[in-house]
């Protein structure tokens, strides 16, 4: 079974999400948009067209909580179903709350340091 295809996303926490937005536009050329984050979109003639979220989150978010980490990776997957059932038969922390919408499917799973990380199916063709 495939598991993990690549980074769907870097989410952090941030005391002024705005500002540290203006400064990695400015500064590094990082195309943050109205919603706060910035999309890279990769692929190729040999690789699957795709994209990368870059995302500050407010400090007082819950977006990463139970984790205690100011940090949360997502991972593009293949079959976010058949993956978290094998996590959880493996005896991984697998929270029990999933999302559906139109962005894709998202599950989430603990590391053994109490990070939690977000599992991402993408929507067809992304």
């Amino acid at each position: 079974m495939q598991r993990v295809t690549g980074i769907g996303g870097i989410f952090f926490k941030s005391a002024d999400p705005k500002r540290l937005g203006a400064w990695y536009r400015q500064h590094l050329g990082v195309p943050v948009g109205d919603w706060g984050g910035a999309l890279f979109k990769w692929g190729g003639p040999e690789s699957t067209p795709g994209m990368t979220l870059w995302c500050p989150f407010e400090q007082d978010t819950a977006y990463m909580a139970p984790s205690p980490a100011p940090f949360m990776i997502s991972f593009r997957v293949a079959d976010l179903d058949n993956l978290l059932s094998t996590l959880r038969s493996e005896g991984c922390q697998v929270l029990e709350e999933t999302e559906v919408s139109e962005h894709g499917k998202f599950g989430w799973v603990m590391d053994p340091d109490g990070n939690k990380v977000e599992l991402w199916e993408p929507p067809a063709g992304q």
